[in-house]
């Protein structure tokens, strides 16, 4: 006998999904932004708002008395040419942050400074008043050395398997004896307590914060005149960004430093900085003062999130 066909129930209608509520992300600043915009798109529109720019603008940001100057630079890898007749100007005891899409030569410009690329044409020159020392085709350890001039290079630069106090050492390579460098370091650890407490630790046990200071330290036992500064929020957590922040602005206020600091995180580093630039495709598009910059309504949308 031929069975008859179970009836199934029909499946219940699957119910609608709400639609996805634009999802907030982290732009360049700190602020939520509702819209994703390429890097391709935020050059573009970093590029139409560019600015004419003059170098006595730049002198005037910097006092009219620069203590380091860049004139016309053009610099890059190899053939490369990443930036294109650019000017810079920031006066003793200033503090300068370099803001601008991914690949707009932010880094290039400290790079350009300590040594660290090929520089095709123009001049970097360091100083008080008119004579200045051009330090174009000085080698890093010469711009240290002898310009005062160090790199604080971006997160995990620290020897993880040497100790805090070796590594501060190491800050040191270029003095006339170890001995001298030891009695920098001491300096540094006077100035550091947090350090101090943990010079015989290996710098792989730090924390992201602790690390973060250990290589600015490292840089201080040479006595700097000029700190270049690459990206110091990267990586860590906010009550460490405010720790690096509240540090810089010790170094420069305290200390008398110049910083010349590139920060993704520009509404911090404007928050920070004397001068502000932003950078597009290798050119300068905007300067100003750091709070005027972050009141500008492009900068805002492009680069402050909001």
């Amino acid at each position: 006998m031929a069975r008859t066909p179970k009836k199934t129930a029909p499946k219940p209608a699957a119910a609608k999904k709400p639609a996805a509520s634009p999802k907030s992300v982290s732009g360049y600043g700190s602020g939520g932004v509702e819209t994703v915009i390429s890097v391709e798109e935020v050059t573009r529109q970093a590029a139409a708002m560019a600015d004419h720019i003059t170098v006595e603008s730049l002198d005037a940001m910097a006092n009219n008395d620069p203590y380091l100057t860049i004139e016309d630079l053009k610099a890059g890898y190899g053939r490369m040419e990443i930036l294109h007749d650019l000017n810079l100007r920031v006066g003793r005891k200033q503090s300068l942050c370099l803001i601008g899409p991914n690949g707009a030569g932010k880094s290039t410009i400290l790079h350009a400074i300590f040594g660290f690329n090929d520089i095709f044409s123009g001049s970097i020159k360091v100083g008080d008043g008119p004579n200045k020392k051009d330090i174009t085709k000085l080698s890093s350890n010469q711009k240290l050395a002898e310009a005062g001039i160090a790199y604080i290079l971006q997160d995990k630069s620290v020897f993880p398997n040497m100790t805090v106090e070796e590594n501060l050492w190491m800050g040191g390579f270029l003095m006339d004896t170890p001995a001298k460098a030891k009695e920098a370091a001491e300096k540094v650890f006077e100035k550091y307590p947090r350090l101090a407490a943990r010079r015989k630790h290996q710098a792989k046990v730090l924390s992201g914060g602790e690390r973060r200071l250990l290589e600015i330290s490292r840089a201080l036992v040479m006595d700097p005149e000029v700190l270049l500064v690459d990206e110091p929020s990267i990586g860590l957590e906010p009550r460490f960004i405010d720790m690096v922040f509240e540090i810089l602005h010790d170094l420069q206020h305290g200390e008398g430093k110049t910083i010349i600091m590139v920060e993704q995180n520009a509404k911090k580093g404007l928050e920070f900085a004397d001068i502000g630039y932003v950078l597009v495709s290798g050119e300068l598009a905007k300067a100003g003062p750091g709070d005027e910059l972050l009141k500008d309504p492009d900068v805002g949308r492009l680069f402050l999130g909001g």
